[in-house]
C-alpha cells in the first residue's frame, strides 16, 4: 500500500492507527453515556455476573476498580466475602506489567495514573490460582477481543492466566462486530453485558 513502509511494521502499524481512532470513538460513546445510564448499565451487568454459574463457584476471583466510567464491579467485592479477590497494581519494569494482590478495602493507594490500587505490601496472588479473571476495557467485540487503554497490560496477563476464565465486561452500547487485532491480542473467552448477560465468545471453540 503506497505510503506505508515495506515488511512486516506495515500492517502493524495500519492497525495500530485504526485502534487509536476506535479508542477515541469509544470513549466518546461512553462519555455520551452519561453518570446516570452507566451506573444502571453496571448495576445490571453485576446481577448478570452473581447469576453465572463460573462465578457463583468461583473462590479466586481476579477483578479492578473502576477508573474513567469502567463498568463499576465494586458491589460484588463487598457482598461476595466467601472469595477471595484480587485487584491489580501496575509494574513499569523491568517490563510493564500487572501483578494482583489481595483486596483489602482499607489499604488502597492512588496510583499516577488516577486509579486505586493495591498496597505493594498486601498478600500477592498469582494468575495461576486465580478461577475467574473479570476483564475491563473500553470496548469489545463479539469474538472476545478488546479495546484498552493501549498499555497492553491484560494482553499479557491473558497470555499467561492458566486455567482461570476470563470474562470481559462490557457497556452494551460498546459490543462491536469487530475490533481489529493482531497476533498478540488474547480474546476473553467470555463476555457479559447488562443487556445480554453472559455469553460465549465467538472466538471460542
Amino acid at each position: 500500500m503506497d505510503g506505508l513502509p515495506d515488511g512486516d511494521a506495515a500492517p502493524s502499524e495500519a492497525i495500530g492507527r485504526a485502534k487509536q481512532a476506535l479508542r477515541a470513538r469509544c470513549r466518546r460513546v461512553r462519555d455520551e453515556l452519561g453518570d446516570s445510564r452507566r451506573a444502571q448499565a453496571s448495576e445490571r451487568i453485576c446481577e448478570r455476573i452473581r447469576e453465572w454459574s463460573a462465578f457463583r463457584s468461583a473462590t479466586v476471583v481476579f477483578t479492578y476498580l473502576p477508573m474513567r466510567g469502567d463498568v463499576d464491579l465494586r458491589p460484588l467485592l463487598d457482598e461476595a466475602s466467601r472469595i477471595r479477590w484480587a485487584i491489580p497494581r501496575v509494574v513499569e519494569a523491568p517490563t510493564p506489567h500487572l501483578l494482583f494482590h489481595a483486596y483489602q478495602r482499607d489499604h488502597l493507594i492512588l496510583h499516577r495514573f488516577g486509579m486505586p490500587e493495591p498496597d505493594p505490601g498486601a498478600p500477592l496472588i498469582t494468575p495461576d490460582q486465580a478461577d475467574l479473571i473479570l476483564v475491563p476495557g473500553l470496548a469489545f467485540d463479539w469474538s472476545g477481543f478488546r479495546i484498552g487503554y493501549g498499555g497492553g497490560y491484560y494482553d499479557r496477563l491473558l497470555a499467561q492466566h492458566g486455567h482461570a476464565m476470563a470474562l470481559g465486561i462490557c457497556y452494551q452500547a460498546l459490543l462491536l462486530d469487530e475490533i481489529p487485532h493482531e497476533a498478540h491480542d488474547v480474546p476473553v473467552g467470555h463476555l457479559v453485558t447488562e443487556a445480554c448477560g453472559v455469553i460465549l465468545g465467538r472466538g471460542v471453540a
